[in-house]
């Protein structure tokens, strides 16, 4: 299954290090088509439905920037990996859990917030609660940064990446 995990540069930098590339997502949470996400929407393909769950994947990155406390830039980050998962529509309908770290070679992409994102970005990641009580202002910062769209890389680009930070 393809799945969208939600991370941090910090995460990123972590799973480089590693002596076999392999990503731990935190709680094993992430994102992916399920059927209650298809059965949730109208229309649309299996392509943008793929892209609701990469949002939600990167929105939930946010939470995670929230309790960083690296010096790295805050930037959303989702690492897509085709993994087995299981699906969990009691916490929401794209939720899934994968079962222990992700191994290097099932890793497909890392997705990558941009340096022009990094305002609203913070922005965001100060009103995250608020908006899901929500708060106006709150749903707007997480409209703004969801604005931007995130890079797309390849696990042999992210040490690059990370060194140009």
């Amino acid at each position: 299954m393809r799945v969208y995990l939600p991370a941090t540069l910090a995460m990123i930098q972590e799973m480089v290090a590693a002596p076999d590339g392999s990503f731990g997502a935190v709680g094993g949470t992430g994102f992916a088509l399920t059927p209650a996400l298809r059965e949730a929407y109208v229309s649309g393909d299996d392509e943008e439905l793929e892209e609701v769950a990469l949002r939600e994947a990167a929105r939930a990155s946010l939470r995670l920037l929230g309790a960083d406390e690296s010096d790295l830039p805050l930037r959303r980050v989702v690492v897509v990996a085709d993994a087995e998962a299981t699906v969990r529509p009691d916490l929401d309908d794209a939720v899934v859990k994968v079962a222990g770290p992700v191994a290097q070679a099932d890793i497909v992409a890392v997705h990558v917030d941009g340096a022009d994102a990094e305002k609203a970005v913070m922005a965001a990641v100060a009103l995250i609660d608020a908006a899901d009580l929500g708060d106006e202002e709150g749903e707007l910062a997480i409209g703004d940064v969801e604005d931007h769209d995130l890079g797309w890389y390849a696990t042999q680009e992210l040490p690059f990446l990370l060194e140009l930070l």
